[in-house]
């Protein structure tokens, strides 16, 4: 393992405004969640420990859209577990999660960004609204909907023609006596 550096001054600080990021009830929603999707029980354990493998995260992934993840590493080397979580990574990506809301396999691997899986693993719940194919269950707010209106010429040349101050006046305000730090020449 790295050498993280010592558990005071900076690494301290940085370590416990992590830990503030993290929401326990919403972490306990996500692995209900991902309970229900798969159809298995959890094993017990903290959450970043029952995701850290990356193997309920592919099922998880499977179940959304079957296939993705041909080959999951149930066993063998940190390599190959970390594997799993690339693997999952590439699978939300295609499967439509958007790039600011995905983690790295570091973040999860060595539980240095936890919240930023918490937040993935949402986005990729919202993310099932839009596959008319997924039955449900969902997670998150569904996403809002475009509203494209059409405006007809006659209106948007109406809005040409309305004068900037119709809205309101400034009443007649200018910049005359201010100075701003600047001294006045003699």
């Amino acid at each position: 393992m790295a050498n993280r550096g010592a558990c005071y001054g900076l690494s301290a600080q940085v370590s416990a405004k992590m830990a503030s990021k993290r929401d326990p009830q919403l972490e306990a929603e996500v692995l209900a969640w991902i309970e229900t999707v798969i159809g298995q029980k959890l094993p017990a354990g903290a959450y970043e420990d029952v995701l850290r493998n990356g193997v309920i995260l592919c099922h998880l992934m499977n179940k959304l859209s079957p296939g993705s993840i041909k080959k999951i590493n149930t066993s063998g080397s940190n390599f190959q577990m970390m594997e799993n979580i690339n693997s999952f990574l590439k699978a939300a990506r295609a499967y439509g999660v958007p790039e600011i809301d995905l983690f790295q396999t570091v973040d999860l691997w060595e539980r240095r960004n936890i919240p930023l899986v918490t937040q993935c693993i949402m986005a990729l719940g919202r993310t099932c609204y839009l596959h008319p194919e997924w039955p449900g269950p969902f997670l998150g707010p569904k996403p809002a909907e475009e509203n494209r209106r059409e405006f007809s010429d006659d209106v948007l040349r109406a809005g040409e023609s309305i004068i900037n101050l119709q809205y309101g006046t400034n009443l007649g305000a200018n910049q005359s006596g201010l100075n701003f730090g600047n001294t006045r020449h003699m």
